[in-house]
C-alpha cells in the first residue's frame, strides 16, 4: 500500500522508549500495533490511523498490571509490574532494528511483540523430575512465565551428586539458573529468560523468595516435598485470580494429586517426539491400485549394476522419502527402493531377493517382506546408519548379526561387530557382578548367545566339519563380536566397526546422540528396539532416543529404517504376543 505523507511536525513524535523500558508487559499470541502513548501530535495524513490503535495497548497494559499485582507483595511470583515491562511497538521497533541492520533484533522484537498482544501468560510451576529430565526445560515455554519453588530447588541440590544422566541434568541446570540469576537486582520483578541468547523464550522465570501458605488437607503430610509443591501451586492459585497457574510434572502420581486438589497438572511434552507412536515413520509404503495407471506414463528404465532402475512422474512421488521402501502385489508386482526424490519425480531401484537361499545372509534368508527389506539396508555399504523396530520375535537381532558377520568374516568390510545395550532390569537388580567389562556385560546379552548359536547352526562355514567345526566357528565368531558397555563410550572412536546397539528404546535421545557421534570412518550403526517395551522411567513411545533418531534420520541418503511385523520365532510366541 503506499506510504503515508512526510510529516510535517519533528521527529520526535516518532521516538519510543529504548533499553530495558522495551520489554512488554503481557505475552500472548499478537503483537500490538502501536504503543500505550505516543509523545507529540502526529500529523492529519496518520493521525486517524494513530488515535484507532492507541487505545487498544493501553487497556492491555491496565489489565495485565490487574493479572499481575499480587493479593499479597510477599509473593515474588506476583509483584507489581515494572515500567520496564511496558508494551512496546513491534513494527516501530522492528523498523528500527532493521535500519540498524540487526536481523537478530528483528526477530526479538517480532517475538516480543506476539507474546505482548494476546491474554495473560499462563505461570508454569515446575517439579524437579522435569529439569532432571530435560535440563533446557525452562527455555521451552515461549511467552510463558515459569515459577520455581524452593523444595524444587532443594530436591535438585540432593541430587547432583553421581555420575548417573540425572546427576548430570540437575548440574546442568543449577549452572544454568546460576547464570540467569548473576547480576540481577530485583529478584521478586521476575528474570528474563531470555538473558543468555535463547530467543524463543520470551517470558520470565521467578523464584520463591518467601514462604507461600496455603490450605491442603490436614491429612497430608507436610515435610514431604511433593506436598510442599502442591502448597505452592494453590498458594500461587488464590493470590492470582486473574492469571492460571499450571503444575507441570512427569510423575502421574503427583499429577493425579494435584487435580485431586483441584489444581490444574499437565506433563512436560516438549520432549515427546510423536504426539502418537502410530503416525511414527514406518520406511515402507503400499502403493496404491491405481498406482501404474497415474504413474506409468513416460516412465524411463534402465540397468545399472545388477539392479533396474525407474524413473517415474506423478502424484505420489512427492510422499516418498529417500530409501523408503515400496511394494506393489497384484498383476505387475513391485518391489523397489527409492533412491532419489526430485519434485513428482521419483528414481526406484528394484531390491536384491534375500528370501532365496542362493542369497542367504551367513544361512540366514529373508521370511517376509519386511526381513526382506531390513537384509537390503544392512547388506547395503552406502548406508550408515539403520533402525530397525518390531516387536519380540520378529528377527531384528538375529538379521543384524547375520549382516554382520558376513561383513567382517566373508567381504572383509568391517574389522569386528561391537555390541551394546543399555543396562536396565526388567525384575530387580542383582546387585555387583564380577569380572571385566565384558564378563559384567554377557548376562545382558542373552539375546547375543541366543542367535549366535541360530547362526552357528546355519549352513555356512559353520554347517561343515561337525561338532569341531562348530566349535572353532564359535571361536572364530566370538573373537570378533565384542561386548561393550555404555558407560564408557563417551569419547570413543570406531573405525571400521559393525556397531549394534539393542535395547535402543530404553536410551534417552541424548545417549543416543552420546553414542551415534561415536561413529568413525567406514562404520555402521544399527539400532534395534521395540518402543513397546520401555522400562526407563519418565520415557514414553513419543520420548524415546529410538523415535528420536527414526523420526530425525528420516529422509537422509546414507540411513533406512524398517518396522518389522511379523512374528518369525515360533507359533506359540506369536499367539502369546497376540492374547497376552
Amino acid at each position: 500500500m503506499p506510504l503515508p505523507k512526510m510529516p510535517t511536525r519533528p521527529a520526535a513524535i516518532l521516538s519510543f522508549p529504548t533499553g530495558e523500558a522495551a520489554r512488554p508487559a503481557a505475552r500472548g499470541k499478537r503483537a500490538q500495533a502501536e504503543p500505550a502513548a505516543l509523545a507529540g501530535e502526529a500529523p492529519p495524513a496518520v493521525q486517524p490511523e494513530l488515535e484507532g490503535i492507541q487505545a487498544a495497548p493501553a487497556k492491555t497494559a491496565r489489565k495485565t498490571a490487574k493479572a499481575r499485582t499480587p493479593a499479597n507483595s510477599a509473593a515474588p511470583a506476583l509483584a507489581p509490574v515494572p515500567a520496564a515491562r511496558a508494551p512496546q511497538p513491534a513494527p516501530a521497533q522492528a523498523l528500527a532494528a532493521a535500519q540498524a541492520g540487526k536481523p537478530a533484533a528483528v526477530r526479538t522484537a517480532k517475538r516480543r511483540a506476539k507474546a505482548s498482544e494476546s491474554e495473560t501468560a499462563k505461570l508454569f510451576v515446575l517439579d524437579t523430575n522435569v529439569l532432571m529430565h530435560d535440563p533446557s526445560a525452562l527455555f521451552r515455554f515461549e511467552e510463558h512465565d515459569i515459577f520455581l519453588p524452593m523444595m524444587t530447588l532443594e530436591e535438585l541440590d540432593n541430587n547432583k551428586k553421581g555420575m548417573s544422566e540425572v546427576a548430570r541434568n540437575a548440574r546442568q541446570v543449577s549452572r544454568t539458573l546460576d547464570e540467569l540469576v548473576s547480576d540481577v537486582g530485583d529478584m521478586e520483578a521476575g528474570i528474563p529468560l531470555d538473558k543468555l541468547g535463547n530467543r524463543d523464550a520470551v517470558g520470565r522465570l521467578y523464584l520463591q523468595t518467601t514462604l507461600l501458605s496455603s490450605s491442603l488437607p490436614s491429612g497430608l503430610p507436610v515435610g514431604k516435598a511433593d506436598n510442599q509443591i502442591l502448597g505452592v501451586v494453590r498458594a500461587l492459585q488464590e493470590r492470582s485470580t486473574d492469571r492460571e497457574v499450571v503444575l507441570v510434572s512427569k510423575d502421574i502420581n503427583m499429577r493425579v494429586k494435584a487435580r485431586a486438589l483441584g489444581l490444574p497438572a499437565e506433563d512436560y511434552f516438549n520432549d515427546q517426539v510423536l504426539e502418537d507412536s502410530d503416525l511414527l515413520y514406518t520406511g515402507i509404503l503400499q502403493l496404491p491400485d491405481d498406482f501404474w495407471d497415474k504413474h506409468s506414463k513416460n516412465m524411463e528404465s534402465w540397468q545399472q549394476g545388477g539392479s533396474t532402475y525407474y524413473r517415474i512422474t506423478g502424484p505420489l512421488c512427492s510422499q516418498f522419502a529417500v530409501n523408503q521402501f515400496v511394494y506393489f502385489e497384484g498383476s505387475m508386482p513391485l518391489y523397489a527402493q527409492v533412491k532419489e526424490v526430485m519434485g513428482k519425480t521419483a528414481v526406484l531401484q528394484t531390491l536384491r531377493e534375500y528370501t532365496h537361499s542362493k542369497n542367504n545372509v551367513w544361512g540366514i534368508t529373508a521370511r517376509n517382506r519386511e526381513q526382506n527389506f531390513a537384509l537390503n539396508l544392512l547388506m547395503n555399504p552406502e548406508c550408515d546408519f539403520i533402525s530397525l523396530l518390531g516387536q519380540a520375535g520378529t528377527g531384528k537381532t538375529l538379521l543384524a548379526l547375520a549382516a554382520g558377520l558376513t561383513q567382517v568374516l566373508e567381504t572383509k568390510r568391517y574389522t569386528e561387530i561391537i555390541m551394546t545395550r543399555v543396562t536396565v532390569p526388567v525384575g530387580e537388580d542383582i546387585g555387583f557382578l564380577p569380572g571385566t567389562e565384558e564378563e559384567k556385560m554377557l548376562p545382558w546379552m542373552g539375546a547375543l548367545e541366543d542367535n549366535l548359536d541360530v547362526l552357528n547352526m546355519g549352513e555356512g562355514e559353520a554347517g561343515h566339519g561337525g561338532d569341531w567345526g562348530r566349535a572353532a566357528t564359535m571361536d572364530l565368531i566370538r573373537s570378533r563380536v565384542k561386548v561393550k558397555s555404555l558407560n564408557f563410550m563417551r569419547g570413543r572412536t570406531f573405525l571400521n566397526k559393525f556397531l549394534i546397539i539393542d535395547e535402543a528404546q530404553n536410551l534417552t535421545p541424548k545417549q543416543m546422540k552420546t553414542l551415534i557421534t561415536r561413529a568413525g570412518p567406514g562404520t555402521k550403526v544399527v539400532c534395534l528396539g521395540n518402543i513397546a517395551q520401555i522400562d526407563t522411567p519418565y520415557l514414553t513411545e513419543g520420548s524415546s532416543g529410538l523415535t528420536y533418531v527414526v523420526d530425525r534420520f528420516k529422509g537422509w541418503p546414507h540411513s533406512g529404517h524398517v518396522t518389522l511385523q511379523r512374528g518369525e520365532r515360533s507359533r506359540l510366541a506369536d499367539y502369546a504376543a497376540e492374547v497376552l
